[in-house]
């Protein structure tokens, strides 16, 4: 039985799938923080170099990668996919379980594929240093080798909560040259305003996104990255599915669900999207989201149109959102404690076409843990959920009686996660269920714009 599905370095996909233009109707406006007014390509550049701004909104549905950008993913592209005989036995099951692994990166997760060519792309436009946030420093560890790797300086704003509980994402960081701030912070306005509040804060990603772009307008040399949520990061994300659907032809299988864990929406969207044009085109693929119940954006948010951030500093999007305001539980998956969702993956749910499930964070450890026993990779908190997911549906067709091809994306390894696994080994985690009274308080922020 074959365990490992391989492609060569020249089968790295030559080109990034769009999805915008098989959405099922018209991509939503966004709007200018201060005027209210939609969003113009100008409007965006003192935060993104041009070239990402051009592919925020293209309608092109395939874009090419720069030949700079394929040298550097080779490194660790095409990522493998695995058949995972040893979970199928011990499940029991008669679904067969694929994954993609993203843990062999040099950050250990799916954000280089982003990281890398938003760094080619300010590097051209003349960039000297680049201002970003991290929740758990997947993203973080990946911009700070990027900026490495094209000669970039690089500042990120940590949330506080995971600069505490991941000292050694924040090592990764400055090992490649990065300043890492705890966010917040009294570095910028908005840090301080909160800090002043409240002292204790554990941050959040939108604040630490605030600070991040307070930092970013505030300097000639020095532009915005993000490694979630918006659309050309979720562009760059589609490696993942297209290598995925080569490597299926290879086994001779096609999935009838496809599942990765939802934060911002670059991981699910990065396994997802190009099976979502496959859909669009008749197949009956279920595509399938999984967050985690203290941060649960798809299945309790509203969809309306919010900032993108805490302090109102990013344009207003039309997603799934708990509000601007809200404050997540500190807990383990970092990656996944945002407020909003990606435009892109909230349009595709609002359609119909993409599932949202949310799990507690104890379920999704016990699936880490099977999943490390039987196939061996240790994967990360934010990853776990996925696992989750896909060994829900493997015990479904048991139950059922039914065969059943589940894809899933591993999107990290969690080498240096080790102190949730000691966390949860000791029986001090524990489930968080987002009250709907604060979501409800939350959601009274939002922000008024006419379409």
């Amino acid at each position: 039985m074959q365990t490992k599905f391989l492609l060569g370095e020249n089968q790295i996909p030559t080109h990034w799938y769009n999805v915008i233009p098989d959405l099922p109707g018209p991509l939503e406006p966004a709007f200018h923080p201060g005027t209210k007014k939609p969003v113009t390509p100008e409007d965006l550049l003192p935060i993104f170099p041009m070239a990402l701004v051009e592919q925020e909104v293209s309608q092109e549905r395939w874009i090419r990668i720069p030949d700079e950008v394929r040298e550097i993913y080779r490194l660790w592209r095409p990522s493998p996919l695995f058949r995972a005989h040893r979970l199928e036995q011990a499940l029991g099951t008669p679904a067969k379980l694929y994954y993609k692994y993203e843990g062999v990166s040099p950050a250990g997760s799916h954000k280089p594929n982003t990281a890398i060519p938003q760094a080619y792309y300010n590097k051209q436009a003349g960039t000297k240093r680049i201002a970003t946030e991290t929740g758990a420093g997947q993203w973080g560890s990946s911009i700070a080798l990027a900026a490495r790797m094209f000669g970039l300086e690089c500042t990120v704003y940590m949330v506080k909560i995971s600069f505490t509980q991941k000292p050694y994402r924040k090592s990764m960081m400055q090992l490649w040259g990065a300043e890492v701030i705890a966010s917040p912070s009294d570095r910028t306005q908005v840090g301080r305003a909160v800090l002043a509040k409240d002292p204790q804060n554990q941050g959040s990603l939108g604040l630490a996104i605030s600070e991040a772009v307070e930092d970013a307008v505030g300097r000639e040399d020095t532009h915005y990255a993000l490694g979630s949520v918006l659309n050309h990061v979720c562009l760059h994300q589609t490696v993942i599915g297209l290598e995925a659907k080569e490597q299926l032809k290879l086994a001779g299988d096609y999935p009838d669900v496809v599942i990765g864990c939802h934060g911002g929406g670059s991981n699910f969207a990065g396994i997802a999207f190009p099976f979502a044009a496959d859909k669009a085109a008749g197949k009956p693929v279920r595509l399938l989201a999984m967050e985690p119940t203290s941060c649960p954006t798809l299945t309790k948010g509203v969809y309306a149109f919010d900032y993108g951030d805490n302090a109102g500093m990013v344009p207003i999007m039309a997603m799934y959102t708990l509000g601007h305001d809200f404050m997540p539980p500190g807990i383990h998956a970092g990656g996944l404690r945002y407020h909003g969702a990606s435009p892109l993956v909230s349009q595709l749910v609002k359609a119909g076409i993409v599932e949202a499930r949310a799990v507690g964070q104890l379920s999704c450890f016990d699936a880490a843990v099977q999943f490390a026993r039987t196939e061996g990779i240790i994967p990360a908190p934010e990853s776990s959920h996925a696992i989750r997911g896909a060994i829900d549906e493997a015990l479904r067709a048991k139950e059922e009686g039914k065969q059943r091809t589940i894809l899933f994306n591993v999107s990290g390894h969690g080498h240096v996660d080790m102190a949730a696994y000691d966390a949860y080994f000791a029986g001090r985690l524990e489930d968080f269920d987002y009250p709907a009274d604060k979501v409800k308080e939350s959601l009274a922020h939002l922000p008024q714009v006419k379409r």
